[in-house]
This record gives C-alpha cells, structure tokens and sequence, in this order.
C-alpha cells in the first residue's frame, strides 16, 4: 500500500485527506519512486483552493520531490533500480510512492542529500530560468525583488548577486529582512507602504529595470510604479490573489512597460532544457552560490500545517515534507 494526500473538493486545508492506495506500478515509460523528500510550494496551494485545476478529482498536490526508484516501465533504459532522481512540475507529489514518466526526472548527483534536492530543485529552477531565459540578467544592473526570503526569493537574491548585479529586496518583517541580507541583498525594504517611492529614493530617481514578484495582486500597482521606462514586470506567483483587471494602457502610461507571466513549465518543457535548468543548480549548489535554507520540516499527514504555514506567510526559505 502506498501513503497519499489526496483531495476531494477543492477548499481549505482541511479538504487534504491521508489515504491508503494500492502501490503504484510503473507504466511501460514510468518509473516508481520511494519518496523521500517533497517540495511545498505555493503553487500546491493554488490546486487545492482549485484557482488551479487538477485533471480529476480526487487530486493528488504538490509538483516536486525527491526518492529512490523502485521499479521501471519496460521502456525505461537510462534509469535504474535503486538510482535517486529529482522531479518539479509533476502534479501528484503528495504521496510516499509514485509513479512518473521517467521523461521528467533527473539523476540527484550522489553528494547532495534528498532534502536539499527537494528544497531547491523547482524554486532553483525557477530562479535559473528568471534570471537567464525569461530575461539574462547584466552585471551591474539593479533589480527588484519580492519575498525575498521566501525560497524562491533566497535564490534570485543569491544568483543575481553572483551575476553582479545590485539586488533591492522586500520583505514582511526585520526578521525575514536580515535572512534576505544574508543570502545576497544589498538593501531590504520592510513592507510596502510607499514602496516607489522608496525605490526612487534608493536608485536616485532612475527606478529598476526588473521586478520579481511572486505576490500577485497587492503589490501589483506598486510594482509597475517601481519600474524604469521600458522595464519588465516579471509576475511568477499569486500569493496574495490573482491579478486582474489589467489593461495595455496601464504599461503605456508608465513608460512602454513589459509584463509577463512565466511558469517554469513552459521553459523547462523540452527535456534538454529540464536537464539545462537541473544542472545549473545542482552545480551552483556544489559551487556554494546556492545556499539552500530549509526553515520548515513537516510530515506528509501534517501536510495541512504546512499549508497553513505557507499562505500566513510565516515561513522562510524552502519548505519540505517529509513521507
């Protein structure tokens, strides 16, 4: 029998059920996996409230994680029993086994553990992607980022730091604030009361040509106003609720401005670029670029807490969960 997290009717966190399920068995191009970390993200959230849509219900949360193989479809012959493999972006994660096209992970390199590998693969990927494929990032510049000790947030902060570039990052306490120093940020803004304003006074008028932003729609406005003429709005989550009620003029009237709304799916779809995007953070973990900060451990049937933990805005860092 295989351990799963599953959800009736879309909801509050309660709607996550514990499950006993047969044990899956690999289909001719699957493996099956022994699970030994997943990643929590917010986009686990956005499932289960169903601002998202699982293909079916009951559904299965959460798209990373971390385990052994366990046995292979007859037309798997890259991977092998007992080999440990990485995946994000595959829904049905919430489980303590299961089965996944072996197209959609990668060999874990044998020095960096599980939890690591689960902590950092999607948000490390997402970071990779923002930062070099959604726009490449020039030394030198100055950017804007949002949650900046969140777990996606710690590593735009890390990477683009290494890249040299001069990285404003915003935060909701001193606490997190003095994490996001830590990890890359040359200044912090606690809240965001005035935040153009601020971000003027901090660039001496001349605003950034690039915003992060994972929050959605409170900070919205205030981040279209943060940017320079012709910068980009890069709009990656909706933590705070979808934007809407968006319109051209508004990107005209400040200046030409770009939005758009990645989704590391897209631009890891095609499977060198999944193997392009892995590699780079595993290796920028080996090289200490990525320090990957894991503030939160629960276990799958607490995975409501963890929930509850992720949409208060109480945690930092990577969350995991733990089969």
């Amino acid at each position: 029998m295989s351990k799963v997290i599953r959800i009736h009717q879309y909801g509050g966190p309660e709607q996550m059920r514990l499950e006993a399920l047969p044990a899956p068995h690999p289909g001719p191009d699957e493996v099956v996996i022994r699970q030994e970390a997943i990643g929590v993200n917010f986009i686990d959230i956005y499932f289960r409230t169903g601002l998202y849509k699982f293909p079916a219900l009951p559904g299965t949360p959460g798209t990373e994680g971390v385990g052994v193989i366990e046995a292979v479809g007859s037309n798997v012959h890259t991977l092998q029993v007992g080999q440990r493999v990485a995946y994000a972006g595959v829904l049905g994660a919430y489980a303590d086994r299961r089965a996944i096209a072996a197209s959609r992970v990668v060999p874990v390199p044998p020095d960096i553990a599980p939890e690591i590998a689960a902590a950092a693969l999607l948000r490390g990927m997402t970071a990779y992607c923002l930062l070099h494929d959604v726009r490449p990032l020039a030394a030198g510049e100055t950017i804007l980022v949002h949650s900046a000790a969140g777990g996606v947030g710690l590593f735009l902060c890390q990477w683009a730091r290494h890249l040299g570039a001069r990285v404003i990052g915003v935060v909701s306490s001193p606490a997190k604030a003095e994490l996001a120093r830590a990890n890359g940020a040359n200044e912090v803004l606690v809240g965001t009361d005035d935040l153009p304003a601020r971000v003027r006074a901090l660039t001496d008028g001349a605003l950034v040509p690039v915003v992060y932003d994972a929050t959605g729609r409170d900070n919205f406005i205030a981040s279209l106003d943060c940017l320079a003429p012709r910068g980009l709005m890069v709009s990656y989550g909706n933590a705070s609720g979808e934007v809407t009620d968006i319109s051209a003029s508004m990107l005209a009237a400040r200046g030409s401005l770009y939005l758009t709304r990645p989704t590391l799916t897209t631009y890891v779809a095609q499977r060198i670029a999944l193997e392009t995007a892995s590699g780079a953070v595993f290796e920028a973990i080996r090289a200490g670029v990525l320090k990957v900060v894991i503030g939160q451990t629960f276990t799958l049937d607490t995975a409501a807490d963890a929930h509850i933990a992720l949409a208060s805005r109480a945690t930092t860092g990577s969350t995991i969960l733990v089969p």
